[in-house]
């Protein structure tokens, strides 16, 4: 068996993509990722996907800017030219992200009509000229995410030809949606769904190419199903799960790193957020936009019913959080105030 480092970038480990959380647009912005990064250190991270006309033609520090708690943390590119693709991945590399990962899965039709996302998947040497050009341009690790297949095609080929392409060029990370995706009739939260999970086409992807990092994404809930995946394959990425139900992820770095967690309680979590939103506001920046990445925080608890109404309620979008937590309502029965055992 060939090693799988061996061909491996230098200071790239598999390790590193154990665990991931998806990049998800609207949602994993940066607030998002620092109130995540209260929950895990070693998760890793991603950006929004933005598209490389965004970056060259836009508000280069409104679509970079980030934490350095936020590491390590990676920029999701959206785009298809390999020239942009390498000045974007530069601009990645000076802003100090640790990895430029290439969106090849997003099934939207604002997506296609850019000529990027799933679609870029019916056109692999064009998408390896774009990993070539962004590994010649940085040191940073450039990775692919993509689909199983498009349409309604299940020939476990098409995906092993598309990877085997892109490894050719220098790819060595692929993070890979379980699914198809559908470029017709079906809307982008249809194309989470409704395409059927083939989790084993992932786990032959490790065994055709061990020397390879394989990620596998898609429709993964529990703690139990990640340990299940990575009996098969190098990572776990995970999406609505995490975003929806926070406090799982407080438990990840403890059971998949043997590592403490940053907090032990939500109260924890939940003190470090509100100095981050007080942060907010007294930056004038409204705090409301941050705050509704963390309504889950309390999800199972007596009472987060209407601590998550309070955190809502317009009316105390112009207050500072830190006079509103004095007022706020107080989960935590014995259940919410259990600590992550060591």
């Amino acid at each position: 068996m060939i090693d799988s480092r061996a061909h491996q970038q230098p200071g790239i480990a598999p390790e590193a993509w154990r665990l991931s959380v998806a990049p998800m647009l609207d949602w994993t912005d940066r607030h998002c990722r620092h109130f995540h990064r209260l929950l895990t250190r070693r998760t890793r991270l991603y950006t929004e996907m933005v598209t490389t006309g965004a970056l060259l033609h836009g508000d280069q520090a409104r679509h970079l800017d980030f934490d350095a708690i936020e590491h390590p943390v990676a920029l999701q590119l959206g785009g298809s030219d390999p020239a942009d693709l390498a000045a974007c991945a530069r601009l990645a590399q000076r802003w100090g992200y640790d990895e430029v990962n290439l969106n090849c899965g997003c099934p939207s039709e604002r997506v296609q009509k850019g000529a990027f996302g799933a679609c870029l998947m019916a056109e692999p040497a064009l998408v390896a000229d774009g990993v070539k050009a962004m590994r010649d341009a940085v040191d940073v690790p450039v990775t692919v995410k993509h689909r199983i297949g498009i349409d309604r095609g299940e020939s476990y080929d098409f995906v092993r030809d598309f990877v085997g392409t892109l490894a050719d060029a220098g790819c060595e990370v692929f993070i890979v949606h379980a699914r198809n995706a559908w470029l017709q009739g079906l809307s982008p939260k249809e194309n989470r769904d409704i395409p059927p999970l083939r989790y084993e086409q992932v786990y032959q992807l490790k065994r055709d190419f061990p020397q390879l990092t394989i990620v596998i994404n898609g429709g993964i809930r529990t703690d139990d199903e990640i340990a299940a995946h990575l009996a098969h394959v190098d990572g776990v990425m995970v999406g609505r799960q995490a975003y929806h139900e926070p406090w799982q992820m407080a438990g990840w770095d403890l059971r998949f790193f043997g590592e403490a967690a940053p907090a032990g309680e939500r109260a924890q979590v939940e003190a470090a957020w509100m100095d981050y939103l007080q942060a907010q506001h007294l930056g004038g920046r409204p705090w409301p936009q941050a705050m509704r990445h963390a309504l889950g925080l309390w999800n199972g608890v007596a009472g987060a019913r209407s601590w998550r109404q309070f955190w809502s309620d317009h009316h105390h979008k112009l207050r500072p959080p830190h006079e509103l937590s004095a007022l706020s309502p107080r989960p935590g029965t014995a259940a919410g105030r259990e600590r992550i055992a060591p």
